[in-house]
Parts: structure tokens; sequence; C-alpha cells
């Protein structure tokens, strides 16, 4: 019995995985173009160009999060109707979303260009990336919530493929844009607006498919209590992901505060971070689908197993991660960089990367049981708290022990969010 569970967690955590790590070589394929394209201008815009998308799109990652659980659920409990009613309002609020980005695109942009603080070559160039691909919000925003309607569906297979079509169509789509045509920054821009909607069209022929035998009337959308839960979810997890935001953006500006050196030196750090978070998130994922099906199924036995056996994941992933970043920490480093003068520097910090995986993997497993659980309130309430201790303790570590002290309060974010699920987490049975 153990052993399917565990087969099961697989199944659902290494497409997940794969995905995660090949989703960013959509920015890295902007950049690589922009790299060759003669001047370094054309790097900096589409950096730019590529802050200012994570800053919009990363508020809306509840449209994956919150349908996933959701749909997880009602696929455990064999409501085809609910699932298909599931997606439908999710698509619907990234649809409205989208087109309304779309509809300000223009204040948008010039209130996040003024922000970055560019030059005006940069701006010029960041602004044309930004308002051409920014007609790819919709099908980008539908593309998260299709993403967590398939995890929900036991399919996360599905999304790893896509995930493959989508860049290898912005490789192609994008070096004939430029090299072809001619287009400069406004190929690259197409080449990947072409593939967000490449990656859409297929996920929502999929799904259409998928949800063909259910019967689900349009009034089921707009059913009050249907909406009153698909909104209270959504907002949590938007809320979370706002306390999630703050830390990041502030540890960020306080690296900037040292000198671009140290900004340097945490930026490489954090792709250690990064690189753990891809994995965990993928048994996160898996946690979201199974928990939520045995929820919906009422089969508290199997939750509990599931919940077991994905702890057990979790620390073990966190132990190899640990290992390799003491081990191998600074040849990581030397792939990252070529500075050997920043390397020194980030090998003073190495010992805080090793320590993230273990303060950090019961926050990740937590994550996507409670999102499966739909359990989204405790969570925020747990992020909530786990922020505010950042905050403390970066006030009283940070003047002391300058970027240590930071790092000691990104690992103590990191503890309480994991220990305070655990001790919400007895609700759960």
């Amino acid at each position: 019995m153990q052993s399917g569970v565990n087969r099961n967690i697989l199944q659902l955590a290494v497409p997940s995985i794969v995905t995660n790590i090949t989703t960013p070589l959509l920015a890295l394929m902007d950049v690589t173009i922009a790299g060759h394209m003669g001047a370094p201008v054309y790097i900096a815009a589409i950096a730019v160009g590529g802050s200012m998308f994570n800053m919009l799109y990363w508020l809306f990652g509840f449209l994956r999060m919150g349908s996933s659980g959701m749909t997880a659920q009602a696929y455990g409990a064999d409501d085809s109707a609910a699932t298909a009613t599931i997606l439908r309002q999710a698509l619907l609020v990234a649809i409205i979303a989208g087109l309304a980005m779309i509809a300000l695109r223009t204040p948008i942009c010039d209130m996040i260009i003024r922000f970055m603080d560019t030059d005006d070559t940069t701006s010029a160039l960041a602004s044309e990336y930004f308002h051409i691909l920014i007609w790819g919000a919709p099908p980008y925003l539908a593309t998260f919530a299709l993403s967590g309607w398939f995890l929900g569906m036991q399919n996360s297979k599905v999304t790893m493929w896509t995930s493959i079509l989508i860049n290898v169509t912005n490789i192609v789509a994008s070096l004939s844009l430029v090299y072809i045509f001619h287009l400069g920054i406004a190929g690259i821009a197409t080449g990947t607006l072409i593939a967000q909607w490449t990656g859409f069209s297929v996920l929502l022929l999929l799904a259409l498919r998928r949800c063909s035998d259910a019967r689900a009337p349009l009034r089921d959308i707009f059913d009050m209590p249907r909406l009153k839960r698909f909104f209270r979810v959504n907002t949590d997890i938007f809320l979370r992901t706002v306390c999630l935001v703050s830390v990041t953006m502030w540890f960020t500006r306080m690296g900037a505060i040292q000198g671009e050196r140290m900004l340097a030196v945490n930026a490489l750090l954090m792709q250690f971070f990064t690189l753990f978070s891809y994995f965990m998130d993928g048994f996160a994922f898996a946690g979201e689908a199974l928990t939520g099906r045995y929820k919906g199924a009422a089969d508290h036995m199997m939750m509990r197993r599931a919940i077991r056996a994905l702890l057990r994941w979790g620390a073990a992933v966190a132990i190899i991660f640990c290992a390799i970043y003491i081990l191998a920490g600074d040849r990581i480093l030397h792939l990252l960089s070529s500075d050997l003068g920043i390397n020194a520097m980030a090998h003073e910090y190495l010992l805080w990367t090793a320590t993230v995986p273990i303060a950090g993997f019961l926050a990740f497993t937590w994550d996507g049981i409670f999102i499966g659980t739909t359990a989204t309130r405790r969570m925020l309430m747990s992020m909530a708290m786990a922020t505010a201790a950042f905050f403390i303790a970066e006030t009283i570590a940070f003047p002391r022990l300058a970027n240590h002290g930071l790092w000691l309060a990104f690992i103590i974010y990191l503890s309480v969010r994991g220990l305070i699920l655990t001790l919400f987490a007895r609700r759960l049975y």
C-alpha cells in the first residue's frame, strides 16, 4: 500500500520538477538572444522587461494553486460537473485579469519603468518589449489556471509536455523573427508571445476534451456558494503571496544597500534556494493533488499515508541538497559566475545555503498539503507570522551581523513557516 503511495507521489512530482526547471528557459532564451544582438543595452532591456512581468504575474499564482486543490477534491469525490465549473471560474478570472492588464498597459508600464529607474535607451527598449508581450497576459494567466486544474485532475505530465512545447516554439519563433526578419527586441517579444498563445491553446484544447462528458451548466459559474469558496481560497493564497513577495523584495533591497557586489553575492546564493525550490515544489504539487483527492473521497487513512510519505520525501530531498551544498558549494558558485572576487565573497555565506534545505523543507511540503485540503486560511496565518518573524529578526540581526544577519532572518522565516504549519496540521485529520 505504501509503495503505491510513493509511486503516485513520484508520478506527479517528477513531471512537475521537469516543468519547474524548463519554465524559466522561456525568459533565459530571450536574454540569450538579446546577448547576441551586439549591444549590452538589449540584455538590460530584456532583464528589465522580464522583471516587469515577474512583478505582475507573481501575484496571480493563486490561479494555479487555488485551482489544483479544489479540483483535486472534486476529482476525489468523482464530481465531474464540479471540476468543469472550477476550471471555468478560474479561466474567467484569468481572462478578465489579463484583459485589465492590456487595458491599463501604458500606466502600468510607465509606473514600473519609473520604479526601475533605468536610463532612457533601456527604458525605451523595455517599454517596446512590454507593450508587445502584454498581449500574452490573458493566455499566460489562463495557463496558470489550466496547469493547476490538470494537477488537480492527477495529471502533471500534460503541463510538462506543454512547457517543453512552449520553449521549443519560443526558440524557433524568436530566432526566426530576430535573425531572419531582423525585428530586434520586437522579434524577441513577438516570439515569446507566439509561444505563450501556443501553450495556452494546446492546454485549453486538452482540457475541453477532458471535460467533454461533464455536464456543468453555465449558471454554476455564478453560483454564490461556489463563488464564495473560490474567492475565499484564492484571496488567502493571494495575500500569502503578498507576504512572500514582501520578504523577497526586502531581502533584495537590503543586499542592494550593502553595495552592488553584495547584491551580486546574494543573487548568486539565492540560486541555491531556487534550485532546491524547483525540486521541493514538485513534491508540494504532488501533495496538492493527492491530499485534495483523498479529502474529496473522504479517505482519511490514505490521506495520512500520503502526508507521511510526502514528509519523508521532503526530508530526503533536504538532506541530499544539504550534502550537495556542503560538498560542492564552491563548484556550483564557479558554474554560476566567473568573477573570482564575487565567488570569494559568496564563499563566506555558503553555510547559510546548506542550512536552507533543512530549514525550508517542512514549509514547502506543508504548503502543498494545505493547498490540496484548501486549508488556505491557516496557511496564510503561518505565512503572516513567519513574515513578521523575518522582519523582527532582520531588524535585530542586520545592524549587528550585516549580511549574515540578513541570512539568519531568512532561515528563521523558513523555519517558522514550517513549524507553525506543523502545529496547524493536526486539524487536517
